[in-house]
């Protein structure tokens, strides 16, 4: 893999290019997702003075030979068929545009969310936390993509880790409302990687081979409100401490749990995800393990405000460091 940018003293580990946001013609509300969250979650960050533009680090673009790290070339290639794109983010039209447009205002916005998410891992181990606002592609693993995810970001960042940062053991908590069923199917039989993914299992993907591979599985039916949601994580984390002890924890933050989001159907309050993440970075923090967080899946216009309130909470609880320098202690 490839070196990622050199990371300077005024920037803290929030990780955001303006090519997250993907737009062309419309076509990209032919999809639920809100593929213009990521830089609005940023523009209320900047707007609650928690951050400065300047502090937020642009990730490279994730080259080919990342890629090839966990997909094959066959993979690769079959992506360069707009009917193949079409078919993995759910936007049947895509199939009829030429593959060069399908290439520049599709994927590399995504490309560009994976190479943030290898940075994360670098950025993390440097300075004990980082937030790419943007990844969590959690549907794709190296053979086959789905569900709005087209590489396999998570999974690249665990192999990042790895090969380039002499980590050995990782621990990937997946919160989304979805099952992750990319980086099971990719991790299923690597005793390195622990996962623990709560997930509605009624819903997407319902990917019943995958679920095999969970160390550790937390079903929340559809309806769960928010306190007995983060009573499990309480009982969850509890556990996944005492069973497994990573060198660095891979959080899959989706806002999917939201109550209202139309696919995710749980009934989590904004303060219940502020809380479930801050529960999560204390995990990490008491450990003193290093964190990656990623935004992942989030249905709704409100996202972006529950997930930037929520990093401002980070922030105050003194979890995250939002002004440069050494890591809050």
């Amino acid at each position: 893999m490839c070196l990622r940018p050199r990371f300077s003293t005024i920037q803290v580990p929030l990780i955001y290019s303006e090519s997250y946001d993907i737009a062309f013609m419309g076509i990209e509300k032919l999809h639920p997702f809100d593929s213009s969250k990521w830089g609005r979650i940023c523009r209320f960050l900047v707007s609650f003075g928690v951050l400065d533009r300047k502090c937020i680090v642009e990730p490279l673009e994730a080259s080919n030979d990342d890629l090839l790290v966990v997909h094959s070339e066959s993979y690769l290639k079959s992506l360069k068929k707009s009917p193949n794109v079409a078919m993995i983010i759910e936007v049947p039209p895509v199939a009829l545009l030429p593959n060069f447009i399908v290439q520049r205002n599709v994927l590399f916005p995504f490309r560009k969310q994976v190479g943030g998410t290898i940075l994360a891992a670098k950025l993390a181990k440097e300075r004990g936390w980082a937030i790419n606002v943007g990844g969590g592609f959690h549907h794709c693993s190296a053979e086959k993509g789905g569900g709005f995810c087209v590489y396999a970001d998570i999974s690249l960042c665990v192999h990042f880790a790895f090969v380039r940062l002499n980590i050995s053991r990782v621990m990937i908590i997946d919160l989304d409302a979805h099952q992750g069923n990319g980086h099971e199917m990719d991790f299923g039989d690597d005793s390195r990687v622990y996962i623990l993914d709560m997930y509605n299992p009624g819903i997407y993907p319902l990917d019943y081979e995958a679920r095999n591979y969970i160390n550790q599985k937390v079903e929340v039916k559809s309806g769960t409100l928010t306190e007995e949601y983060l009573q499990k994580l309480d009982e969850a984390l509890e556990v996944a401490g005492h069973r497994f002890n990573p060198e660095l924890v891979v959080y899959n933050a989706g806002t999917d749990i939201l109550e209202g989001d139309p696919l995710g159907k749980l009934k989590i309050s904004p303060d219940g995800i502020a809380l479930r993440d801050e529960k999560v970075f204390r995990f990490a923090r008491e450990r003193n393990i290093p964190i990656v967080m990623l935004t992942s899946g989030g249905y709704m216009k409100t996202s972006a405000r529950v997930i930037a309130d929520s990093i401002l909470n980070l922030s105050k609880k003194c979890l995250i460091e939002t002004n440069g320098g050494p890591k809050a202690t």
